[in-house]
């Protein structure tokens, strides 16, 4: 396949020449690329048909855009920050500036790069007796598994919990699938470590490893809770 950066400026250039921004994104700009990597675009038009998502090959490029108005792009970064979680945001701040017609690229970017290194808004005590409720619960649920599919559902939303139980208490930006990983990986190596090298061997059937780690990670966010807990 071509470049990604001129694949990229040639799809902005025939389908939105009337862009005022776009930028490029994702693994694709990064020695995470792979085979399947995607070129993620990110298109700001004056008004309709903007907002809009859609999914498309160009030139034998897969690509996700992400088409939106200067009003609708603060929308949905308002939305995805209440979440904690915003793909938008970090698209803008770490991607390719490919289009900037009057400096509202660069304006994006730079707001964008600014609400980034803030983070996301904190925990509440509330939001945090909750999660720590529900990852204990689910480790309960495990140390009593005696179904093998039972426990790599188990295993597999325990790891997702408790990584984000993690980013959450160190006030990180959450993320999803890979980007889970990576988050976690840069903002707690040692715990992303103990817990992906321990669930294989939880979904093999040796869990000891895993709900130790995943024990710990309940520990960084005060501990255990369950016996008592209520919702008022």
């Amino acid at each position: 396949m071509n470049d990604p950066v001129l694949t990229a400026r040639d799809l902005v250039r025939d389908r939105f020449p009337a862009a005022r921004a776009a930028f490029l994104a994702g693994s694709v700009l990064t020695d995470r690329r792979t085979p399947t990597s995607d070129l993620d675009l990110v298109v700001l038009l004056d008004g309709p048909p903007a907002p809009y998502r859609e999914n498309l090959v160009y030139r034998g490029w897969p690509v996700e855009l992400f088409v939106q108005t200067e009003a609708a792009w603060h929308g949905f970064v308002e939305q995805e920050t209440a979440k904690r979680r915003s793909p938008l945001l970090a698209m803008c701040a770490d991607g390719m500036l490919l289009v900037d017609t009057d400096g509202l690229g660069a304006s994006l970017q730079a707001e964008a790069r600014t609400r980034r290194a803030a983070g996301p808004p904190p925990l509440s005590d509330h939001e945090r007796d909750y999660q720590r409720y529900i990852l204990t619960d689910l480790l309960d649920d495990l140390r009593g598994c005696t179904d093998p599919a039972e426990r790599v559902y188990l295993v597999s939303h325990l790891l997702q919990r408790a990584s984000e139980l993690v980013l959450l208490v160190g006030g990180h930006w959450l993320g999803s699938g890979k980007w889970l990983s990576r988050r976690l990986a840069a903002a707690a190596p040692a715990v992303h470590r103990a817990l992906s090298e321990t669930a294989p061997q939880a979904i093999a059937g040796d869990t000891a490893g895993f709900v130790a780690a995943v024990t710990e990670v309940l520990d960084l966010a005060g501990g255990p809770l369950w016996d008592g807990y209520a919702i008022r």
